[in-house]
Parts: structure tokens; C-alpha cells; sequence
């Protein structure tokens, strides 16, 4: 390796289970590190989450790796996320490299596959180590699983390789968070224990001198320094990697009622947040075997499996819900596999879903979607067609063609190379609009557009990328207050 590639200082943070704080945690050091003027690359060697953005190079990297190149201030590329694994079963898992989809691989043959992917990790390693100043990295679930050590290339494996320091973040919030740490490292190797330079504890409330006690014995167990404890911040509008949000936003006052199912592979649920963070708005996921309420207005969000979980859709009966909620007006959004499953019939003839063949959609709109194995990946900007002609912003990934007459009635006109080209479809009543636009709620304006066309027109004006950068800042700020930077600086440079 070149002396870049070995002296650029990095730092990995690794969590002790899935959901421990790793991705919020290097967001918050990359804006840290962005706001004293270094030029910072975030990392995640290995991603599996159907949350995805589409980069400045037109690939396909992890939502969360997106929102940290947000926090650096630098455009999202597909070095950031090497390998990003999307699940459409249990055991299956379409495989994305350096932003393209490369193959559909169950988990053992995924595991064998493992040397040739960190491959394609060490190339993008590379080139991050001779642009930027330093590089912040994310591991993925835990470095404890130790029948997966093997050909790892998410954890331990990737910073034995490249000489990276560790980090281990865990969450106290869940209970059990010295057993945590001290269990997980236990299951370390030697070497691998060695390179963890000290602890973490997240989403800490209460009264400190209680945990005071736990921290020194921590540390006299382990030998490691616990770093800092950083508290539990309500409110973050902050893109989740790929879990659905675990808690409601609190409201008072809110005008207008939307709900969206939570179908087992829903797919880039962030484009839910402006509804879940607006003022005005009472939004609900539901569930698996919840009762679909009365409502405004029903979003249809994106799937990884768009036939399985319109079968699920069915199971649960929003089949139904969904004609009688339109019978008494309320209006309906479908957004990429949310557009597909309104129309008249999905077709799969590769069986790149399942078996081949075709299924009967929700038949609410006049098209037919056939999947295709070209994924389509790209950014766009337009406007809406609705009353003011909204100007919106956001990003298409599907794999599907859909053609069929509600095309006739555009949702939205997108900007071509030679001129606006008509996308997605509004039904003649006016009730059902379809579109394959992730980020349809981003931009302010087209928010309250959409807003006013389900039935409320907004007492305030909400800006959800406005709110995010708020929120970027304000858990810098918690982090830079509770973790103890001068003893992270060894590693990464921020009194330099």
C-alpha cells in the first residue's frame, strides 16, 4: 500500500448490535470534523439496508452513508458504500457494487462471494485515502458474530486489513449496556481486542452519578477508556439507515391524518419523514395485523419485493381498506413500488422477484408494470404537476417499465436534456397520484402542495432539508460536548 493509503487518519466505529448509535455517531464526527475545515470522507465497507440514495456518479450507495457526506459537506459518491446488500427475502439478497447491481445471491453463496467483494471495499478504500483528509468509518451490525469472522469484511476483518482503530458504541436505552461491551469484547480475538481504543454509551437519560460507578468498573475490567456518554436526543430528523422508526412524533394540534403501511421490505421509508416531522400532520406506520384507520391520506412507500409485499398488502386487508377509504374521497400517493402495485398487473417474466409470471395489482390505475434487470438510477429535479407547479427535487431507483394510459395524466414533469418529460400519473379524480420520484415531500413547496392537494392547506411553512441541517448541527453539538475529542484526535484530527 501506498503511504497515503496507510498514514490518512481514520477511525472505524463498530456497535455492539444493530441500531447501537454507529451511523448517528460518525454523521456527528463528520460534521464535527466538516465544521473545523477538514475534508472528511465518510465509509461503510459493507451496508445491508433498503434505504438507498442515488450518488453524484449515478450509483447506488446507503441512505445513511448519503446523509453523512450531507454532515462532511461533500456530494454522496458510490466509494462511500462500497458493497451494499438490499434484502428481498429472509435468505436473498440483491447485491450492489461500487453503486450497480451486480447479482442476487443467497446469504451462503454471498458468503463465499466475500473475498472478491473486499476487493472492490480495498479499491474504494484506496481512492477515498489520496482524496481526503481523513476517513470516518461505519461498521455494520457487530464484530461479535463469530460464525461470521470468516472472510469479514464488514468489522474487524476490513480494520485488521487497513490498520484501523476501533471504536465500540453501544445503547443503554436497550438495557444491558456494560454486558454489551464487555461481552462483545470478549469475543474478540487478541488483536482484535487490542484495536479497540475505548467505549461508547449511547442514548443515555437519567441521573449520571448512578452510571459512575458502572463506567469506572468498565473500565477496569476491560482497560479501555469509555470515551463519552452521549445522551438521548428526541426529535432528530436525521434519515434512518433502514429500520422503520421506532417512536411516533409528538404533536399538538395537527390538521391533517396520513398513515403508510409497513410492509415486511418496505423500501427508502425516508421519503415519509417531512409527513412523520410536519406540525400539521398526524402520521402513522401501521403494522402488520394493526387496524388500518380512518384517514386523508394513504402513502404507498417503495419495496424491495413489490409482489410479496402487495400479497402481504392483501393479507392484511389495506386491499380493501384502501377502496372504501378512496369510496369516501381520501386521496392516495404511490411512490415507486407503491406506484407499481396501483396498477392493473405485474409482470415478471425473468423471475427477478420470485418465480416467473405475473400478478394481479390493486387495479386503481390503468397500466401494467414487467420488471426488467436494468435498474434505473438517477437524480431529478422538476415540478408537480398540480395547481402552482411546485418545484421538487429527488432521486429514481426502480427496476420496473410501466406503461399504460393513466401516463396520459402526468403526476410530475421532470427536466430533460430537451425539455420536461411527463412522469408518473394522476387519476381522473383526482383521488390517486403515482409517481417513481423517491423525495417527493423534500422541497418545502412541493410538500404543501401535496399537502393542500389531500385536503389542508399548511399553517406553517415546513422545510425538511432545512430542519435536517438543524438537526445535523445540534447533534454535533451533543457529541462535541459528551465525547472526549482530545483523546480521539490521536486518531483523527480535530485539534489539528
Amino acid at each position: 500500500m501506498s503511504d497515503t493509503i496507510t498514514t490518512t487518519p481514520r477511525l472505524m466505529v463498530q456497535g455492539c448490535t444493530s441500531d447501537a448509535g454507529k451511523s448517528i455517531l460518525v454523521t456527528a464526527l463528520c460534521r464535527i470534523l466538516a465544521r473545523r475545515g477538514r475534508h472528511v470522507a465518510p465509509f461503510k465497507p459493507q451496508n445491508m439496508a433498503l434505504n438507498s440514495a442515488v450518488t453524484v456518479d449515478g450509483g447506488e450507495i446507503g441512505r445513511a452513508q448519503a446523509l453523512q457526506a450531507v454532515a462532511a459537506g461533500v456530494p454522496p459518491h458510490i466509494d462511500f458504500n462500497p458493497i451494499l446488500l438490499k434484502p428481498s427475502t429472509d435468505k436473498r439478497a440483491q447485491v450492489v457494487i461500487h453503486g450497480k447491481a451486480h447479482s442476487d445471491l443467497n446469504a451462503r453463496d454471498y458468503h463465499e462471494y466475500k473475498p472478491r467483494a473486499m476487493k472492490a471495499v480495498l479499491e474504494s478504500w484506496e481512492r477515498l485515502c489520496a482524496k481526503y483528509d481523513c476517513i470516518v468509518v461505519e461498521g455494520a451490525g457487530s464484530p461479535a458474530e463469530v460464525n461470521l469472522r470468516a472472510r469479514d469484511i464488514a468489522n474487524m476483518g476490513f480494520a485488521e486489513v487497513t490498520d484501523c482503530p476501533v471504536i465500540l458504541i453501544a445503547d443503554i436505552d436497550r438495557g444491558g449496556v456494560l454486558a454489551h461491551l464487555v461481552g462483545t469484547l470478549e469475543l474478540l480475538s487478541p488483536s482484535e481486542q487490542e484495536r479497540v481504543k475505548g467505549f461508547v454509551i449511547n442514548r443515555f437519560r437519567g441521573d449520571y452519578s448512578l452510571l459512575e460507578p458502572g463506567l469506572r468498573w468498565l473500565e477496569e475490567r476491560t482497560g479501555k477508556p469509555v470515551l463519552g456518554v452521549l445522551p438521548y436526543l428526541q426529535g432528530l430528523y436525521l434519515d434512518a439507515e433502514d429500520a422503520v422508526p421506532r417512536q411516533k412524533e409528538t404533536k399538538y394540534g395537527t390538521r391533517l391524518k396520513v398513515i403508510a403501511p409497513a410492509y415486511p421490505r418496505i423500501s427508502n421509508h425516508n421519503d415519509l419523514d417531512p409527513l412523520r416531522f410536519h406540525p400539521d400532520v398526524d402520521f402513522t406506520i401501521i403494522g402488520p395485523y394493526d387496524p388500518v384507520p380512518e384517514c386523508d391520506l394513504i402513502v404507498l412507500p417503495g419495496s424491495k419485493a413489490v409482489q410479496s409485499d402487495l400479497e402481504w398488502l392483501r393479507e392484511m386487508c389495506w386491499d380493501e381498506a384502501i377502496r372504501r377509504h378512496l369510496r369516501y374521497g381520501g386521496k392516495v400517493i404511490g411512490i415507486c413500488g407503491g406506484l407499481q402495485m396501483l396498477g392493473k398487473q405485474l409482470n415478471d417474466p425473468l423471475g427477478l422477484e420470485g418465480q416467473p409470471g405475473s400478478v394481479p395489482g390493486l387495479g386503481l390505475l390503468d397500466f401494467e408494470t414487467t420488471l426488467a434487470p436494468e435498474k434505473n438510477l438517477e437524480n431529478v429535479t422538476g415540478k408537480l404537476d398540480l395547481p402552482g407547479n411546485a418545484p421538487l427535487a429527488g432521486y429514481r431507483i426502480h427496476m420496473g417499465v410501466s406503461q399504460g394510459p393513466a401516463f396520459d395524466f402526468p403526476a410530475t414533469w421532470l427536466d430533460g436534456a430537451e425539455g420536461a418529460v411527463a412522469e408518473g400519473a394522476i387519476s381522473a379524480d383526482n383521488q390517486i397520484l403515482a409517481t417513481y420520484c423517491h423525495g417527493l415531500f423534500d422541497t418545502p413547496e412541493a410538500l404543501s402542495a401535496l399537502l393542500e392537494w389531500a385536503g389542508h392547506k399548511a399553517l406553517v411553512r415546513f422545510d425538511p432539508i432545512a430542519r435536517r441541517e438543524r438537526d445535523l448541527d445540534r447533534l454535533a453539538d451533543a457529541v462535541e460536548e459528551h465525547l472526549d475529542l482530545n483523546r480521539l484526535s490521536e486518531w483523527l484530527p480535530f485539534n489539528r
